[in-house]
């Protein structure tokens, strides 16, 4: 009896050993042949050749490509280089600018928020944002334009679909943005809060009518604001506590801690000659900031829900993932089925995306409506995004298929990377 007792404890013991284990060391994102999940080895050996030639012709740095099949790791490659003058290999783990990528994670964060009752979408702004009760809109004019009360108030859906005319300051009202010194979507070199800032969009004249026409701009931003508003927690902390420590992304930050300084990767810039290195910290031109920014050694004041995050290629397929499946991850739930299923279908109907036909947009994501219409491969139904730095991402529920793609590039010019990443990642099923 006391060796059978011995043998069970011992057994026991051994079981829970391996269940330490593989909590301690199992990885949720697990990488294996291609072939296993449809997908070519030799097809996929293009796609490498190809991304590592654009480094040869300087027209890229390096880069880090992603690919996800039926939930796992299909083909992770970096190339080129983190930095071209160290000749610093580009690494699987380095670390991007995600600009406009982080817009998707706040509006999951908005979907978290409805879910626990704390809001509905469809609610006016201005319920917790009282400033944005009564808002204004630039319109044309023969000689400039007049300033006009909004027809109704903003909601919630409206700052998700871009639909609530805000731009980013160089609409017919522009000299008041300027004047307020709120233009384009950088904001990490801000001593003041994202608060501060949204508090003053409320006051400048919109771009256009509330629903009236799609106008990309810094809805999220405003969005960002409001989970602080609503959660009662600074934006980092919200989506520390929601999203990134559930999905174990301990790499995504808004500005990046001391140990992780030499991980991030050198933003360049196309010229006549090549790829060239952007200034640091850098400097706006236009919509945007040309340069390595202040991620580093900035103020660390604004959280910009818009386009302030960066993180890794396995960090931003993990979050991806979650998506495709349905708002679950590794036995983490962070979204029902259904929050997921609204996020990811058109809500423009008959306004239309400035950008590319067949496309309409959803609750943060682009929304593929008609293939023929866009013409380029993919799947009806695909959602996705892009960001400042020359990154992009798309998730294709049809081929249950992840695809993240980082570089760090502004502007990239007469560069036609992205529609060969995407023509031959597609190109490597066979299944």
């Amino acid at each position: 009896m006391i060796l059978i007792t011995k043998f069970n404890h011992a057994i026991k013991t051994i079981i829970y050993s391996l269940f330490l284990f593989s909590i301690l060391f199992a990885q949720p994102l697990r990488q294996v042949r291609p072939e296993a999940v449809g997908m070519s080895s030799d097809r996929l050996d293009r796609l490498t050749q190809q991304m590592e030639s654009y480094v040869l012709e300087n027209q890229l740095s390096g880069g880090v490509t992603l690919v996800l099949r039926h939930g796992k790791i299909a083909y992770f490659d970096a190339f080129g280089y983190r930095d071209t003058e160290s000749k610093d290999n580009m690494e699987i783990d380095d670390i991007f600018r995600i600009a406009s990528q982080t817009k998707a994670m706040i509006s999951v964060g908005i979907m978290i928020l409805q879910e626990k009752g704390q809001l509905l979408i469809s609610d006016p702004v201005g319920k917790y944002i009282p400033k944005y009760n009564s808002t204004t809109v630039a319109v044309k004019t023969e000689d400039g334009y007049k300033v006009v009360p909004a027809n109704r108030q903003i909601t919630i859906r409206d700052l998700l679909t871009h639909t609530a005319g805000v731009g980013w300051g160089f609409g017919p009202g522009g000299d008041q943005w300027k004047k307020a010194d709120i233009i384009g979507w950088y904001f990490a070199h801000r001593k003041t809060s994202i608060q501060s800032t949204v508090n003053q969009i409320s006051s400048l004249p919109m771009d256009a009518q509330p629903g009236e026409r799609f106008v990309y701009g810094l809805s999220t931003d405003i969005l960002g604001a409001l989970i602080e508003v609503v959660s009662g927690q600074p934006l980092d902390k919200f989506l520390q506590k929601e999203i990134f420590n559930p999905l174990e992304m301990t790499d995504t930050h808004f500005y990046l801690p001391v140990n992780k300084h030499h991980r991030l990767s050198t933003v360049y810039s196309s010229t006549e000659n090549g790829i060239a290195l952007s200034p640091n910290p850098g400097k706006r031109i236009g919509a945007g900031m040309i340069g390595q920014g202040h991620y580093i050694n900035g103020p660390r004041k604004s959280f910009s829900g818009g386009a302030g995050l960066l993180s890794t290629a396995e960090d931003y397929a993990t979050f991806l993932q979650m998506m495709l499946n349905g708002g679950t991850f590794n036995k983490q739930r962070i979204l029902s089925r259904k929050s997921v299923e609204l996020m990811t279908v058109d809500h423009l109907g008959s306004i239309e995306s400035p950008w590319t036909n067949g496309v309409g947009f959803g609750l943060g994501f682009s929304i593929v409506k008609d293939l023929g219409k866009r013409g380029t491969l993919g799947s009806e139904g695909e959602f996705g995004w892009g960001g400042a730095y020359h990154s992009t991402y798309w998730v294709d529920p049809k081929e249950d298929l992840v695809v993240v793609y980082f570089t760090q590039l502004i502007p990239a010019n007469n560069i036609d990377d992205q529609q060969k990443l995407r023509s031959l990642i597609y190109q490597a099923i066979i299944d």
